[in-house]
């Protein structure tokens, strides 16, 4: 089975390939240059094209029999993903498995929210066979926050006081490549979620106990988080998340029981835990000193 991942260098894009190898796999990742393809891990073959250039998605897909669809934040998201979409349809790809977002149909004004909404429908529409991935909050943004609590003592993402049902990128890429390589998954979508719903206060206390000091939650001022966010980020991504984060402030990000339940049934274990992200991220950076 020939397996094409799009968005394989990102972090879950990367994840995927890992997973797909481990199930022996022939695994491509789409790249726009010869350079970057010479940076992918070994047994991944390189598909080189960009998916907003007609002549490239008109043969980025031959010959492929399943793809990871992963369109990343920007801009240009919903026309890279519709692309994508009857490139593989004209190429006549066997499985589609395509990474949205949890509660896409509940906050659809949200711009990387609303983006996704006609790509899902456009897959559904092509007669192809899929299974949709709708992730929460990722463990590993926390990624970006590196120098704030390591170096401030500061936990800066404002996920506010009611609660985000939080997932490891690792449950979202197993789930990914037991959908892309396995049956009994098609017309299927599967929320991908943590096992517990984590306010900010939450988070940050958990990764005070990893790291053995005290990290504090910045609160839920979005005037202030933007303000801050806005000489690291471009304008653009920190309205969309800015409006974002009001709705996790207000309503929360939450899993449902039968979410848990169905994930836990997919994968053969239950959704991994934050504090086991944080334990595992914390010896990382520290063997990186």
């Amino acid at each position: 089975m020939k397996v094409l991942v799009i968005g394989g260098t990102g972090t879950v894009g990367s994840q995927v390939v890992q997973e797909l190898l481990k199930q022996n796999a022939e695994t491509y990742v789409l790249t726009r240059t010869e350079a970057n393809a010479k940076k992918l891990p070994g047994g991944v073959k390189a598909v080189i094209g960009d998916l907003l250039i007609p002549n490239d998605v008109k043969k980025i897909f031959n010959n492929i029999d399943s793809v990871f669809l992963l369109n990343p934040v920007g801009n240009t998201e919903a026309s890279e993903g519709l692309f994508a979409v009857n490139g593989a349809r004209m190429a006549g790809v066997k499985r589609i498995v395509y990474m949205s977002v949890h509660k896409l149909d509940d906050w659809i004004h949200l711009p990387h929210f609303g983006s996704k909404l006609p790509i899902e429908l456009a897959i559904k529409d092509s007669g192809i066979p899929y299974t949709v991935l709708r992730p929460n909050n990722f463990y590993q943004n926390d990624y970006w926050f590196k120098d704030a609590l390591l170096q401030y003592g500061v936990y800066p993402q404002p996920l506010g006081d009611v609660g985000v049902s939080r997932v490891d990128v690792a449950d979202i890429a197993e789930t990914a490549a037991i959908t892309l390589t396995q049956d009994g998954h098609e017309g299927k979508t599967y929320n991908l979620v943590g096992p517990d719903a984590l306010t900010g206060a939450q988070v940050a206390a958990i990764w005070s106990e990893t790291l053995g000091t005290t990290i504090t939650y910045a609160g839920n001022d979005l005037d202030s988080w933007e303000q801050q966010f806005l000489q690291f980020l471009p304008d653009w991504m920190v309205f969309d998340f800015k409006l974002m984060y009001e709705c996790f402030q207000r309503d929360g990000f939450l899993a449902t029981q039968e979410d848990i339940d169905i994930q836990t049934k997919l994968l053969g274990h239950a959704p991994r835990k934050f504090s086991d992200f944080t334990k595992a991220t914390a010896k990382i950076w520290k063997a990186a000193q």
